[in-house]
């Protein structure tokens, strides 16, 4: 029996060892995103929604869809929290083609999660910055052509929600905000770093490679893309996996496919996608995010 508690205390002492040493490498970008996230949905959320609604009545055609994909990925807020912001839009005649940019590219990317990818290296961070604003006006495309000038969405019974951010002390308001981000996030966090200590101590580096690495990049990039949906839970806390997964060989092709499917499905976002655009559209939208993410990731492989 001394013999199992010893093996245990000492396996449990190399985990910890790595969890302290991945925590003190990742914890400062979790901050700062922290940070900067509060400070957009305190400060500039507005005003990034006001620029979308802006853009409305201008004579862009498809050249809207940039614009209004960079909004997304500029706009901090989860899911629950956009899909009301763009049935407004909708009900003052906002193009769907539009929304469907707005709204993909928010799914997948926000300030804070831009602060957090940056844990990964710049060469990462420009690659999901990217991707994710393409991928938002490839939707807009797709229902422009789909589905021409039918509505795509059906916003029915969603309203704006009444704001937080309602303190009249601006300062106090940042920090009723950032209070709320740290316990939304801190336990993901935490878990993730958790996850990323248990790669590093118990799967082989070289297995890995061989499994995620460009060598068989192929099958590669479809495990990554596939893996992203049950295992994404929250984008701080997916951070120290996907570092911890390109130190030990995963090539960036299967860690951009991952960064895609892993919010585009993440559990609560399908569930409001779900109720506003049915069953067939749902279907063509699961199909739409593993479709890009595959071919993402592959041109990343030849591309980096």
């Amino acid at each position: 029996m001394s013999e199992i508690f010893d093996v245990l205390r000492r396996e449990f002492i190399y985990v910890w060892y790595y969890f302290t040493i991945q925590l003190r490498q990742i914890f400062w970008y979790w901050v700062l995103g922290m940070v900067i996230g509060s400070a957009v949905s305190v400060f500039a959320k507005d005003a990034i929604h006001g620029a979308f609604e802006k853009i409305r009545d201008k004579k862009w055609g498809l050249w809207g869809l940039i614009p209004a994909s960079i909004l997304g990925v500029a706009s901090p807020l989860c899911m629950y929290g956009t899909i009301p912001i763009a049935a407004s839009f909708s009900k003052h005649g906002m193009r769907h083609n539009w929304l469907a940019a707005f709204m993909m590219s928010s799914v997948l990317l926000n300030p804070q999660l831009i602060m957090y990818s940056t844990a990964l290296g710049t060469t990462a961070l420009i690659i999901r910055i990217v991707s994710c604003t393409v991928c938002g006006v490839v939707a807009g495309l797709v229902v422009h052509i789909v589905y021409k000038d039918k509505p795509f969405f059906n916003f029915e019974g969603f309203e704006p929600r009444a704001s937080h951010d309602t303190h009249p002390n601006l300062f106090l308001r940042f920090i009723f905000n950032l209070g709320r981000n740290l316990k939304a996030t801190g336990l993901y966090f935490l878990l993730g770093v958790l996850l990323s200590a248990l790669f590093q101590r118990y799967v082989p580096a070289d297995k890995f490679a061989e499994l995620f690495g460009k060598t068989n990049e192929g099958f590669g990039v479809l495990m990554a893309a596939t893996i992203g949906v049950p295992l994404y839970a929250c984008g701080g806390g997916t951070i120290p996996l996907i570092r911890e997964w390109l130190a030990m060989g995963m090539s960036m092709g299967s860690a951009s496919a991952f960064m895609i499917t892993g919010p585009a499905t993440k559990i609560t976002n399908l569930g409001a996608l779900k109720i506003v655009l049915g069953m067939k559209r749902f279907i063509l939208y699961i199909a739409f995010v593993m479709a890009f993410s595959l071919v993402t990731g592959m041109i990343v492989n030849l591309i980096v």
